[in-house]
C-alpha cells in the first residue's frame, strides 16, 4: 500500500506528524529515535522511513534536556593495549548500546592525574554515569566525589574500599583470589613443593588479592611462600624473571604469575635456554585470554571471565541510573581453573609420576 502523499504544511515538523505517518504512538517514534532496543524491527523501519519521508530532523539535545539524560556514559580502564581490558571494555559497551548508551572509552595508563582529569571531562560532558577500572593507588576520596558530583559509578574488577564507616559502592568482579588458590592446589596435587609468584608489583585490590590467594594455599600445604618476584604485568618482565627464577640456589619446579602476559614471558623465557614449559618447569597464569589456548603448549591459567565481568557492571550500572538511591550491589564470578599443557598434567598423568621435591 502506497504512502499517503505528504501534507501542504508550514513551521516545523514535530514527532506527532512523525508517529502518525508511520501509523504509531508518539511515545514509539520517540524510543526509536532514542535508539531504544524496545522497540520491534520492523516498527523500527517504518518510522525511520516516516523521518526520512518528512524530513525530520530530532533534536537530540533537546531530548537530552527533557529527559535530563545525555544517553552517554564513561568507560575508564587501566591499560588499552591489554587483551584483558578490551574484553572487558567490549562487555560494558555490548550492554550499554543495546540500552541506547554511547560509551566513551579512555585509557588511564595507570596515572591518577589522567584519570582525574578525564573523570571531570566525563563530568563536563554531562555523562549519565561512568564505569570505573581505579588506577593503581586511587584513594577513597575520588570515589567521595563522583558520589558529590552525582555521577553514578560502578567500578569494574578493580575496587577502592570505601573509608572508615563507609558504605561499598557498586562493583563487578571476578573472584580473583579464589582463582589463584585453585592454580596452587592443582600444582600441589601434581607434586609441586617449589613454586614461585611472579608479577603484580603495583598495589591495588586485584594484585593483593592475587597475591593472597597465592600465599593463602601456600600456607595450607606447610610450603615456603617464595620466590615472590614483583614485577609490570608484561611479556617483557615474565621473561626478564627466568633468570632470577633458575639461576637461584633452588629453582622452582612451578610458577604462578600474576596474569597470562606474564605467563607468556616466563615461558618465552623458558625456550631461549632450551628449556619448556610443561615438561621442564609447570607455568600457569590467570585470566584465560584468547591467546591462552593457542599456545604450543597451551596455557594453563584461570578464566576470570573480563567481557562477563563487563556486562555485568554495564547492567550495575544500568540499574543504578535508573534509581541512584538504591543500595549498592556487589557482583562476583567465580573464577574457574583451565588446565591446558603448560603445566605438565597431561605428562604426569600419562607416567604416573609425581614430582618429588629434589634433595638440596
Amino acid at each position: 500500500m502506497p504512502a499517503p502523499p505528504l501534507p501542504a504544511r508550514r513551521g516545523r515538523l514535530t514527532l506527532r506528524e512523525v508517529a502518525a505517518r508511520a501509523g504509531v504512538s508518539r511515545a514509539t517514534a520517540s524510543l526509536v529515535l532514542r535508539e531504544s532496543p524496545l522497540v520491534a524491527a520492523e516498527t523500527r523501519a517504518r518510522v525511520r522511513a516516516a523521518v526520512d519521508a518528512l524530513g525530520y530532523t530530532y533534536n537530540r539535545g533537546a531530548a537530552t534536556l527533557r529527559a535530563r539524560r545525555s544517553m552517554t556514559i564513561g568507560l575508564l580502564v587501566t591499560e588499552l593495549t591489554n587483551p584483558f581490558f578490551a574484553e572487558l571494555a567490549l562487555g560494558v559497551d555490548a550492554v550499554m548500546d543495546a540500552a541506547g548508551y554511547v560509551s566513551f572509552l579512555v585509557g588511564t595508563e595507570e596515572c591518577l592525574g589522567r584519570q582525574e582529569r578525564f573523570l571531570r571531562r566525563m563530568r563536563e560532558q554531562g555523562v549519565d554515569g561512568v564505569v570505573l577500572c581505579p588506577a593503581a593507588g586511587t584513594a577513597p576520596e575520588l570515589i567521595r566525589r563522583l558520589q558529590e558530583w552525582r555521577m553514578p559509578c560502578v567500578q569494574a574488577m578493580r575496587q577502592v574500599l570505601p573509608g572508615a564507616g563507609e558504605a561499598e559502592g557498586d562493583h563487578a568482579a571476578a573472584d580473583n583470589r579464589f582463582g589463584v588458590e585453585q592454580v596452587v592446589e592443582h600444582l600441589v596435587g601434581l607434586g609441586h613443593r617449589r613454586i614461585a609468584y611472579v608479577g603484580g608489583e603495583l598495589s591495588h585490590s586485584v594484585s593483593r588479592a592475587r597475591r593472597a590467594g597465592f600465599e593463602a594455599a601456600m600456607r595450607r600445604h606447610g610450603l615456603d611462600t617464595g620466590p615472590l618476584l614483583k614485577g609490570p604485568p608484561t611479556r617483557h618482565a615474565g621473561a626478564e624473571a627466568i633468570g632470577a627464577l633458575l639461576d637461584g640456589p633452588r629453582p622452582p619446579t612451578a610458577v604462578v604469575c600474576f596474569n597470562d602476559l606474564v605467563a607468556f614471558g616466563v615461558m618465552l623465557g623458558l625456550e631461549r635456554r632450551g628449556l619448556r614449559a610443561g615438561r621442564d618447569m609447570a607455568v600457569t597464569g590467570v585470566d584465560d585470554l584468547p591467546e591462552a589456548a593457542l599456545r604450543e603448549p597451551g596455557l594453563t591459567t584461570v578464566a576470570t571471565l573480563p567481557r562477563l565481568v563487563g556486562e555485568e557492571a554495564g547492567r550495575l550500572l544500568l540499574r543504578r541510573i535508573a534509581d541512584p538511591d538504591r543500595p549498592p550491589e556487589r557482583v562476583i564470578l567465580p573464577a574457574r581453573l583451565v588446565v591446558r599443557g603448560s603445566c605438565g598434567a597431561r605428562a604426569a598423568r600419562e607416567a604416573g609420576a609425581v614430582l618429588e621435591e629434589a634433595v638440596p
